[in-house]
């Protein structure tokens, strides 16, 4: 392996990305691969939209730091626990698929792993707590979500019913956790959180059940071997890429629809106009090869669809909705 080959497997590793460098022995370094912290970007991403969704965000230093530390909860915190307690309850799939994952490889021992995820949902609800209390909220509602988001992330990855183990559900509860849910801590944070936007959410996280899909890639042979039921092992390789990137497409054009009937017409262009390199993307890429493209096409397109998120907060918060 040269130089630079080293660097990036390294790189990969700290990210928790497909083909980490292996024998790291830093605990620190460990722990930090188990939070996967190229997962976080998303999240973060989705307090950014609520907020823009409120309408009620303004640039001063407090709403600067709320939202920092809400994007520190819903991506380091949240998703930090949200990833090691997948790890916890995948070390069997990962000994197949991914041995160097820092479970099956032996780097840290599943105490100390228990711990990490321990630690991180207290401080997950201490910091959302806080969060209510600083922006005054009557009742708890960013505690309320927290709750909730960790509840579906424990029902996700846990047995008896690990959502994951079914292709639909699982994908869905996973985009709508990357969507909707930051979304909503977002737009509670700064405004009211109402039945509308939580719908209209809701309804755009199935785009985010095909961002979902394309994790299920890198793992088909030991899903099929321990018996999950992931999109592609029932639909095979190549149908599983088409409902992924027809769900992307189509959910997204849907909402630049939604934001037409609003009114909110130039918005609607510009989302349109980040979803047509999304689907040449699509195409050059993902379609022609989705095992060994699936990280080329996420880190290439996935940025067309968060700043299509964006697109439509602002224009949520114009509106008014």
């Amino acid at each position: 392996m040269t130089e630079q080959q080293n660097g990036t497997a390294k790189a990969r590793q700290l990210l928790g990305m497909k083909g980490a460098a292996e024998g790291e022995t830093s605990i620190w370094k460990i722990r930090l691969q188990l939070m996967k912290p190229v997962t976080w970007i998303p999240l973060m991403w989705g307090v950014v939209c609520g907020a823009a969704s409120s309408g009620g965000y303004t640039w001063t230093g407090d709403n600067i730091l709320k939202a920092a530390a809400c994007m520190l909860l819903s991506g380091p915190l949240m998703a930090g626990y949200t990833q090691t307690l997948n790890d916890f309850y995948d070390r069997e799939i990962d000994a197949i698929n991914e041995p160097y994952r820092p479970i099956p490889s032996g780097a840290i021992s599943v105490p100390q792993v228990a711990t990490q995820i321990i630690i991180l949902l207290l401080s997950g609800l201490i910091l959302c707590y806080e969060l209510d209390v600083w922006a005054g909220h009557e009742q708890p509602s960013l505690l309320y979500l927290t709750l909730g988001g960790a509840f579906l992330a424990y029902i996700y990855s846990a047995p008896p019913l690990k959502l994951k183990q079914n292709g639909w559900l699982g994908n869905y509860a996973l985009g709508a956790s990357y969507i909707a849910l930051p979304w909503w801590a977002g737009h509670a944070l700064f405004g009211k959180l109402d039945w509308k936007v939580a719908i209209l959410t809701l309804i755009y996280s199935l785009a985010g059940l095909g961002i979902a899909v394309i994790n299920d890639f890198k793992s088909v042979e030991g899903d099929r071997q321990l018996g999950l039921k992931s999109l592609p092992v029932m639909f095979g390789i190549t149908a599983a890429a088409w409902i992924c990137v027809l769900a992307i497409d189509i959910f997204q054009a849907g909402m630049a629809g939604y934001l037409v009937t609003i009114h909110e017409n130039i918005y609607a262009i510009v989302l349109v106009l980040l979803i047509i390199p999304q689907i040449a993307l699509q195409n050059i890429y993902f379609l022609r090869d989705p095992l060994e493209n699936d990280v080329k096409y996420q880190a290439s397109a996935q940025p067309f669809l968060v700043l299509g998120m964006l697109v439509v907060g602002l224009a949520l918060g114009h509106a008014g909705i």
